[in-house]
């Protein structure tokens, strides 16, 4: 799972490509990562063999991918549906945004899943510095139009959000949930209900989580238990009651084996992180294209999401094949 802690980070290890997201490491990143990529020409990305299950006669076109489970599962549906649209389309993992951002920029990589309010974030730290007013919102529309403004100048479109998003959320135990009445984060706050938080340390100060739930919806923080984000370790703590809350994802698959349920964040207190499909205009900015990644657009949700990230993790089928899976049991690669 990725950190997602603050801007919005995400949680441990499937997460950790995204890290922190409104990092100031990320801006200066870019700024050094851009000429030193563009002289090695990508040659230090490594290519997944996933090579196109059919097509080619329209043209190659590359689909990045960052490196943990729920990137690659996203990699792998926009390749198999561009194959299957006729487009000689492969998977190349990249470690993190840092590193496929500047390939993405210059056309090594054609197009990539994204996170619209991560994404914006980014842009905006590497185009205005590390003091830089935020961008993004609970508001989806407004955090695109924000990102847009900032990628096209960059040579980058940025096609419609979907419904699914991966963003910062918070869980209780169902025994916690039951015994106190809780279905959202309003409820907890007006509950009065005293809580210790099992996640990474920065939740002390960071926006989008103790500060933001005291300030947002009056709970009552008593501390930060340094676990980590949507750990087994932070998880298990508020299983067994040592912690009462336990910072994780909105497409964390894994809460019902500690039988957890997430609280509703009600007051949209966390930024609108929908996935999206980001393109280098010059190379992959079709109509086609849009029209191809746009059918998974409209029909993915954030269970399905979960659903797939479960797959991957859980039962250690392959990115692929839980890529064809899906798009076959929704119709939008033929079997």
């Amino acid at each position: 799972m990725n950190s997602r802690i603050g801007g919005t980070g995400r949680a441990s290890g499937r997460r950790g490509a995204r890290g922190i997201r409104r990092t100031a490491v990320a801006a200066v990143a870019v700024g050094a990562l851009t000429g030193m990529l563009a002289a090695c020409g990508g040659d230090s990305l490594e290519e997944q063999g996933s090579g196109s299950a059919s097509g080619g006669g329209k043209g190659e076109l590359v689909v990045g991918a960052a490196g943990f489970t729920e990137a690659k599962v996203m990699g792998e549906l926009y390749k198999q549906l561009l194959s299957d649209a006729g487009y000689d389309a492969t998977v190349r993992t990249v470690e993190n945004r840092e590193i496929y951002a500047p390939q993405l920029e210059k056309g090594a990589i054609d197009v990539v899943p994204e996170y619209a309010a991560t994404l914006a974030e980014f842009l905006n730290l590497d185009e205005n510095g590390p003091d830089a007013e935020p961008v993004a919102s609970s508001d989806v529309d407004a955090t695109v139009a924000a990102l847009r403004k900032l990628a096209e100048p960059r040579g980058l479109k940025v096609l419609p959000p979907g419904e699914a998003v991966d963003q910062n959320a918070f869980a209780v135990s169902r025994e916690f949930a039951e015994e106190h009445n809780l279905k959202t984060l309003s409820d907890l706050g007006e509950s009065g209900v005293e809580v210790r938080i099992a996640a990474g340390d920065e939740c002390e100060t960071r926006p989008f989580c103790a500060p933001g739930l005291e300030k947002t919806y009056g709970i009552d923080v008593a501390g930060i238990d340094p676990k980590g984000v949507g750990t087994t370790q932070a998880k298990q703590a508020v299983k067994n009651g040592t912690d009462q809350l336990v910072l994780t994802t909105t497409t964390d698959a894994t809460l019902d084996n500690f039988d957890l349920v997430l609280l509703e964040d009600d007051k949209r207190l966390q930024n609108a992180d929908n996935v999206l499909p980001v393109v280098n205009a010059k190379d992959a900015g079709d109509q086609e294209i849009a029209d191809v990644l746009g059918k998974l657009t409209d029909t993915l949700t954030t269970n399905d999401l979960a659903e797939l990230n479960r797959k991957v993790d859980e039962e250690r089928q392959k990115e692929a094949d839980v890529a064809a899976e899906y798009l076959e049991s929704k119709g939008l690669i033929e079997k």
